[in-house]
């Protein structure tokens, strides 16, 4: 019997594609379901680690006492101090330092000091395999971002966009931590009366919560380390970038086609954001409208996320609905078990 030649064409045709396609289904190394790690409770031992930049012994002395404020106690990490230039330690000791605190049992959740970069260079060098297994509460901003992105990506388990050691951890934001990592609140984030929004495009939308550091996350762009953007919410901050690297970097989005896959936007505080010249530069607020108002979904900006004193808890991966008339991000659901 001869074949159709179109017949041959469309069965070797699609078995290429399939075969191309393989790696990037392979990205994710486990099935789509997520990972609630266990909520804290006082007594708990929270494992401290430095998986980017160094910071002083000075600067966490404060979170100690923090930490000891919320019933906590705390395990270092074994290169906590470390210093390998502008990080701390090379990069297998910090990877190691990561690996070790999922692993041990008597720590139930994981906390970083100080972010900076590195992170993205360790991600090759995780477990990602016993992370599923003993899924942590793991919390962090700014460099941080890539770890918990990764993590998400990769196993599926919910991380926390949130203080590090180094923060103000001032009585807002420990607020939000105690509601989201210790009762595990289906809370309603709102800004404080002293912190304005700004509506891009006005609704609400839910989805699943995913983002964090603006260039951070573009730097990850094609890489295996970002969780599928199909109909999330995606929130980001900066800092100390003008306002042509923000545009430049959510044009990156864009030309990605991240942006056209989102339900949802929120833009966090962008710190020490202004141009050097500003009668030369559009505003943050032209930039928005050009690259997020066309995309028709509700957005805003000036949520309390990023470099600031109060900041929210936000769980990655988690089903949230936002209201951008309010500028409000509300839990469906407990963020922890």
């Amino acid at each position: 019997m001869t074949v159709p030649r179109r017949y041959l064409l469309r069965t070797f045709g699609l078995t290429a594609i399939g075969t191309q396609l393989l790696p990037i289904a392979q990205n994710n190394l486990f099935p789509r379901t997520i990972i609630q790690p266990r909520r804290l409770q006082v007594g708990d031992t929270v494992a401290l680690i430095n998986p980017a930049a160094f910071n002083y012994a000075k600067e966490v002395q404060q979170f100690f006492k923090v930490l000891d404020n919320l019933g906590l106690k705390v395990k270092l990490g074994e290169h906590f101090y470390d210093r390998y230039g502008y990080l701390a330690g090379k990069d297998a000791d910090r990877a190691a330092d990561v690996n070790a605190a999922f692993a041990d049992d008597s720590v139930q959740a994981i906390f970083t000091g100080m972010g900076g970069w590195g992170c993205a260079r360790i991600l090759p060098l995780l477990d990602y395999n016993l992370i599923r297994n003993k899924p942590k509460i793991i919390m962090g901003f700014s460099d941080i971002t890539a770890l918990l992105l990764a993590i998400h990506a990769k196993t599926n388990i919910v991380t926390f966009h949130g203080p590090l050691g180094v923060s103000s951890w001032s009585p807002f934001t420990v607020d939000y931590v105690k509601k989201v990592l210790f009762e595990g609140a289906s809370v309603t984030m709102q800004n404080s009366k002293s912190m304005p929004i700004e509506t891009i495009r006005r609704g609400t939308a839910r989805g699943k919560l995913i983002g964090g550091n603006l260039s951070v996350i573009s730097t990850l762009i094609g890489s295996a380390y970002l969780p599928d953007w199909e109909n999330s919410i995606l929130f980001v901050e900066e800092v100390s970038e003008e306002v042509y690297r923000i545009d430049r970097m959510l044009t990156q989005l864009q030309l990605a086609g991240i942006l056209d896959k989102i339900s949802g936007f929120v833009f966090g505080q962008c710190t020490k954001c202004e141009a050097e010249k500003p009668q030369e530069s559009l505003t943050l607020s032209q930039v928005l409208t050009d690259r997020i108002r066309p995309l028709n979904i509700p957005a805003w900006y000036g949520s309390m996320v990023g470099h600031i004193r109060d900041k929210f808890t936000l769980p990655i991966g988690k089903e949230v609905e936002i209201d951008a008339n309010y500028g409000t991000i509300k839990l469906l659901s407990s963020a922890v078990n």
